[in-house]
């Protein structure tokens, strides 16, 4: 039997005006004369239609970042690094999302999670007066844009909550300009700012909290260049407890007595999948750039992410790891990590889940950059349903002597239990009773003992696992403020 289908629907007017009326292209050059339509353009540039009838939070929010040129350090489809629904999974799995929605709280952890710089109000935290200045700040600038979360009922539109950017605002007329990311159901509309405040005045259901509005602006550091925390394999809940509750439970109950009993005491209860939850990004190429030297953007970026490595290999902390590790016979070879990256890369090309596919085999060679310096790429045949796929990763690297002359190292267990350690906040070692212990133990992790790279990729850790704490806790919806340190 056929199914109904719609396509689009007639926007409730009044109170809304499509701006693509005459009407709606006067209030537009009325608020275009008063430059209050200044952010309009990026985001215009910038746009999209959300993929799901579930994803307005996220396609409001991928548009907000790229009209900021918030440059996410991975890369998107083929070789191009660039903000999707898709890659927005840090606070919440997208499946997740496609089923329930999204709440506002989730959202604002998103943008933080991105690297944005936010702020966010419910309505019960602000006055629309208040609302009205951030409006008119946010339109007069390219620099700073809102998204508001909305329930489209106030408005006689069809559906409940909803999400989109603010464009634009005409001061004489008292009108925002709402950027309708569902475009197959309603254009971009005028609607007067009193009634967007009384759509935004009302309760989720999901949440029984009101709904609001956030102010997204650059960030003051970018997001990492090596190392991220996803959710996106459902065990971080778990392994995310284990960081913020059972470690400081262990080193406080346990008699610990060497660095290398704590890492010992936490390593040997860490749970198994750890490396899910903490990944090294993968740079990944096409299959047709595959015998193409590095270009001049690949090279800057990999020299990045060597040189934080070596910072990771550098630390006292690392070297305590490295030294337990070799005792256990922990093994995590290149060719294991890089068969899990190019199953996550093919799923990143494709679109399709990385448990859909099975990586049939890697090797490692050499590429030149453009200046003959070198880089090492993985190759990986990746096969789904029979078929397979080539996928190439950007592999950093240090180099250690040994007695056969230099070594390349590459990201392993090591370096990532390392980067890990160091993002727990430092109250994690207060328990440890022997004094001396703990203060050589918070020293290992002390920021000031760490260069300025490494020390924005641990900020950038930590933030993520604050922000992750929240989500695992349902608080994420009570505490909107950036995470402190």
């Amino acid at each position: 039997m056929a199914m109904a289908s719609l396509y689009r629907r007639s926007l409730p007017s009044p109170p809304a005006i499509d701006f693509s009326s005459a009407e709606g292209k006067l209030i537009f050059n009325e608020a275009l004369q008063k430059g209050t339509m200044e952010g309009f353009f990026r985001l215009i540039s910038y746009f999209q239609t959300q993929s799901e009838p579930a994803y307005c939070g996220l396609a409001s929010l991928s548009v907000v970042l790229n009209a900021l040129s918030i440059d996410p350090g991975r890369k998107w489809k083929g070789p191009w690094r660039w903000f999707d629904e898709s890659m927005l999974d840090c606070c919440e799995p997208l499946e997740v999302v496609k089923e329930k929605g999204i709440s506002f709280g989730k959202v604002v952890c998103l943008a933080h999670c991105s690297g944005a710089k936010v702020e966010a109000f419910r309505t019960s935290q602000s006055t629309i007066d208040d609302f009205r200045k951030f409006v008119v700040k946010c339109t007069s600038s390219e620099n700073c844009h809102m998204i508001s979360t909305y329930h489209r009922g106030v408005f006689k539109q069809t559906g409940t909550g909803h999400f989109s950017p603010i464009g634009g605002y005409n001061a004489e007329r008292d009108m925002p300009l709402i950027l309708d990311v569902a475009r197959f159901k309603y254009p971009p509309h005028w609607v007067p700012l009193k009634l967007l405040w009384e759509a935004m005045d009302s309760i989720d259901q999901s949440t029984g909290k009101r709904r609001g509005f956030m102010l997204i602006s650059r960030p003051h550091r970018e997001p990492g260049l090596l190392y991220t925390l996803s959710c996106k394999d459902e065990s971080w809940i778990e392994i995310a407890k284990y960081l913020k509750e059972d470690v400081p439970r262990l080193v406080s109950s346990q008699h610990v007595d060497s660095v290398e009993k704590i890492i010992s005491v936490v390593f040997k209860s860490l749970p198994s999948n750890f490396n899910q939850f903490i990944r090294w990004v993968a740079e990944i190429r096409i299959t047709e750039d595959s015998n193409q030297n590095l270009s001049a953007e690949e090279k800057s970026r990999l020299k990045l992410k060597q040189l934080v490595l070596k910072e990771v290999h550098e630390t006292e902390l690392f070297k305590h790891i490295n030294k337990f590790l070799s005792t256990v016979g922990y093994e995590d070879s290149l060719t294991y990590a890089a068969a899990k990256a190019c199953c996550q890369g093919a799923e990143i090309l494709s679109g399709s889940p990385s448990k859909e596919f099975c990586c049939r085999e890697t090797c490692v060679k050499c590429i030149k950059g453009p200046d003959d310096s070198e880089g090492t790429v993985v190759t990986g045949v990746v096969v789904r349903d029979g078929n397979e796929q080539k996928v190439d990763l950007l592999v950093p690297s240090t180099q250690t002597e040994c007695e056969c002359g230099p070594e390349a190292t590459y990201p392993a267990g090591n370096d990532v239990f390392t980067a890990l350690l160091l993002a727990l906040p430092p109250q994690t070692w207060s328990g440890i009773k022997d004094q001396a212990l703990m203060h050589e133990m918070k020293q290992l992790i002390s920021m000031a003992s760490l260069p300025t790279l490494l020390q924005e990729e641990v900020l950038h850790l930590r933030r993520q696992l604050q922000l992750l704490k929240r989500c695992q806790e349902n608080k994420e919806e009570d505490d909107l403020a950036a995470p402190a340190y």
